[in-house]
């Protein structure tokens, strides 16, 4: 599977690591967090280094639908439940703060973007109750969302929120515009060499650990998507989520608008055009991370369902994203807990990382190097715990124990080795130890099951020939090399 973006996306070159250097700021992630808050912070004068393990937008930047709006689902009632009027309306503020920043960056850059309406629509009564909630605490906000019955949707909906004057990106040309300026102006951009860790000791430097060697820094920025090292425990505060989405050309009129569904299965609609053809992206049927037994019946089933309603083809591009969703309601931004205060990172978006990755940026950059004039940014994101957030985090972490008691339990059932069928792969017990065996592409890969962050067993994924684990959202290739997540390291060979 891979996504337009990153089929179409303008080449960004990289810089040549250098073991033993020293920075002001090492960023660990070249997405859309990591390359907004290093370009700011170059921007101030700072001497600052990017690394990442794949390439730009390898991971979540390259893979989402690219909607830049305020209007966000049913984001702001959820937010309102956790942290009340107030987290609303400071999450509004970053999130317009974002908005502007990056809308006005693609400008300055000439980055192409589109302004368009976005809308959530519901198709029951039930859902349409949720708008209603949702239409409250977004005019509490200063929102100016109304709630309308008239779409572009060929089919009846119960109704839809309606706010004008958001956008849609291609990402990976505004990832590519933000890596050109950061190395012009003195960055430096690292792809393929992966973080492993980093040591810090109160008024020391951090010494960045890669797989090739060390560098120093005064602050170190984790913009992983969940954060790596696992200090502050996100992971056990953060549910990872799996949807899917696809690139449909256009065989005639197809709604204009940005469309969220509210009812289950999900369902997001936006157009692009790229090289010349007009797509119609649709994107849905998200679950938990290495929970579904076959996320390929969920890519059929969204691209069977925008066939039966648009005038379009069959998909010429079919994706997937890896998104979190935040204990708290809202994001996690800021200093890590137990970093003695150099170790800042973001996560917890939520399915909206475009507003939420560059109103990160600017709160990370104001904490490391406040600007001249005082700036709320810094406030920006600032979750209490509730008792409920604390019920969420246990239900979340009630569940990566049922799933870690049942892996354990399935690997132990079968013992034939025998290779699966192309693009299938099982879990199999050898020595009382998980091995996972699958065929791709005609050949045949053994790899330890177990997961090097927590010792999950892991699923296969047969939409991406992935393993997945079901724990805390780590993905591997094939052959067992680290794809994503808060595991550092790839698969032992079996």
């Amino acid at each position: 599977m891979k996504s337009l973006w990153l089929a179409t996306a303008p080449p960004v070159p990289a810089d040549p690591f250098a073991p033993g250097a020293s920075y002001d700021t090492v960023v660990v992630g070249a997405g859309l967090t990591g390359l907004t808050t290093a370009l700011l912070l170059a921007r101030r004068g700072q001497k600052v280094a990017v690394l990442e393990a794949r390439r730009a937008g390898a991971v979540t930047t390259g893979n989402t639908t690219a909607k830049v709006s305020l209007l966000q689902g049913l984001q702001l009632s959820s937010i309102s439940s956790h942290q009340g009027a107030d987290g609303v309306r400071g999450y509004v503020e970053a999130n317009r703060a974002g908005r502007d920043w990056l809308l006005e960056f693609c400008r300055e850059h000439g980055v192409d973007h589109d302004l368009r309406t976005a809308y959530t629509y519901a198709n029951s009564d039930k859902g349409r109750q949720s708008l209603e909630k949702e239409l409250s605490a977004a005019t509490g906000a200063g929102l100016p969302v109304r709630m309308t019955r008239e779409t572009e949707l060929p089919f009846e909906v119960s109704g839809a929120l309606e706010l004008p004057g958001q956008a849609q990106i291609h990402p990976l040309q505004a990832l590519a515009a933000l890596a050109a300026e950061f190395r012009a102006g003195g960055g430096t951009l690292v792809q393929g060499v992966r973080v492993t860790g980093a040591g810090t000791a109160a008024g020391e430097r951090i010494r960045v650990i890669t797989s090739s060697g060390s560098v120093s820094a005064q602050h170190l920025v984790l913009a992983t998507g969940i954060p790596i090292l696992d200090r502050g425990g996100y992971f056990a505060r953060l549910l990872p989520l799996r949807s899917y989405a696809a690139a449909h050309p256009v065989q005639g009129e197809v709604p204009q608008g940005m469309y969220l569904s509210v009812d289950a299965p999900s369902r997001s609609l936006r157009t692009a055009r790229v090289d010349g053809t007009d797509y119609l992206i649709s994107g849905g049927n998200g679950h938990a991370v290495g929970r579904h037994p076959h996320p390929q019946a969920l890519v059929d089933d969204l691209a069977d369902w925008t066939v039966r309603h648009f005038p379009v083809s069959a998909p010429a591009y079919a994706w997937s994203a890896q998104d979190y969703e935040p204990a708290a309601g809202l994001p996690y931004v800021g200093k890590v807990p137990f970093g003695n205060g150099s170790i800042l990172a973001a996560t917890g978006f939520n399915k909206w990382g475009m507003t939420n990755a560059a109103a990160a940026a600017l709160g990370m950059s104001d904490a490391i190097t406040p600007a001249a004039v005082e700036h709320p940014a810094r406030n920006w994101y600032q979750p209490k715990l509730s008792s409920r957030d604390v019920l969420s985090a246990v239900r979340d972490n009630a569940e990566v124990g049922l799933a870690m008691l049942a892996g354990w339990a399935s690997s132990m059932a079968g013992t034939d080795e025998s290779a699966p069928p192309e693009g299938q792969g099982k879990v199999v017990r050898r020595n009382l130890k998980p091995v996972g065996i699958c065929t791709v592409d005609g050949d045949v890969s053994r790899v330890s099951a177990v997961c090097p962050h927590l010792g999950g067993v892991l699923g296969w994924n047969d939409a991406e020939a992935s393993w997945d684990c079901p724990l805390h959202g780590s993905r591997f290739a094939a052959d067992g090399t680290l794809l994503e997540g808060p595991a550092v390291r790839g698969l032992d060979r079996a």
